[in-house]
């Protein structure tokens, strides 16, 4: 008689396997049509939480091809995406969209940008992929599998001894009192560690973390479809995710690091009031 344990094991495998080929597949479609098919007149369609917070005629675009595929190949599904794809779905599965991550980067034509897609089973993320173009990089990583680059495993880098000794990396809302306050925080933060970057792109920062290239990542005002792939990139390569002290990663604040560096930055991110404006 078949072990019931290992039929859910083996079912909820298949899920996960068919969950990453779709995820796969649909960044890399999106990721072709961003690379190939930008306008070089490229413009603002919108603009959302303040006049630097844009949306191009690309991210739409994006996003309907994304949410199309995958509609296609599980139409049971629900969406949450960035520029307004949202249904429930029946089958338990919700998909989390950025359809381009860095839109900024993307309209000033620099290359910080990707496409981050993420598959919930009821409320967990167990898939997570994010397709950088013009990195030539395919971030992904299945719940309890680890994370890879393309086909290699990543891990996250070692703590260094000293916080002193830590390359982070972080980034800025849109609204100009966030800004005001996020510019305090790294004020103080700066001459406590080795040194701070802004790449524009949560996604990527998070996958950065994951391959090492980034001691730390910290941002306050993500949303689900910035952190919900790159942070389990990151889990999966071995570094810690959260927010305040006791809370996961969220609106309020997303940080990622190796647990030891973790450890140390946590507390002085709430000290210094990294989680509000």
């Amino acid at each position: 008689m078949p072990d019931p344990l290992q039929t859910d094991a083996a079912q909820t495998g298949a899920l996960y396997d068919e969950l990453l080929d779709v995820a796969l597949e649909a960044a890399h479609r999106a990721g072709v049509l961003l690379r190939d098919g930008r306008p070089a007149d490229l413009g603002v369609a919108a603009t959302k939480s303040s006049p630097i917070d844009v949306v191009t005629e690309m991210d739409l675009a994006s996003e309907k091809l994304i949410t199309g595929f995958i509609g296609e190949r599980r139409p049971d599904d629900g969406f949450l995406g960035e520029e307004g794809a949202s249904s429930t779905g029946t089958s338990g599965i919700r998909w989390v969209i950025d359809p381009i991550d860095g839109t900024v980067n993307y309209l000033y034509g620099l290359p910080s940008w990707a496409v981050s897609i993420a598959a919930e089973q009821d409320g967990e993320v167990v898939v997570g992929v994010v397709a950088a173009p013009m990195r030539g990089e395919t971030y992904r990583a299945v719940l309890g599998r680890g994370a890879f680059s393309n086909d290699e495993p990543v891990h996250h880098r070692p703590a260094p001894p000293e916080l002193s000794q830590a390359l982070l990396g972080t980034g800025f809302g849109y609204l100009v009192e966030r800004r005001a306050a996020q510019a305090e925080v790294v004020r103080t933060l700066l001459p406590r560690v080795r040194d701070i970057r802004r790449g524009g792109s949560a996604a990527i920062d998070l996958c950065d973390v994951a391959c090492g290239r980034l001691d730390a990542y910290y941002e306050r005002g993500l949303n689900p479809w910035d952190l919900a792939a790159g942070a389990l990139i990151a889990r999966e390569a071995g570094a810690l995710t959260g927010g305040r002290p006791g809370r996961s990663a969220s609106h309020e604040l997303t940080l990622a690091a190796s647990p030891a560096l973790f450890e140390q930055l946590q507390p002085l991110l709430d000290e210094l009031g990294a989680w509000h404006d």
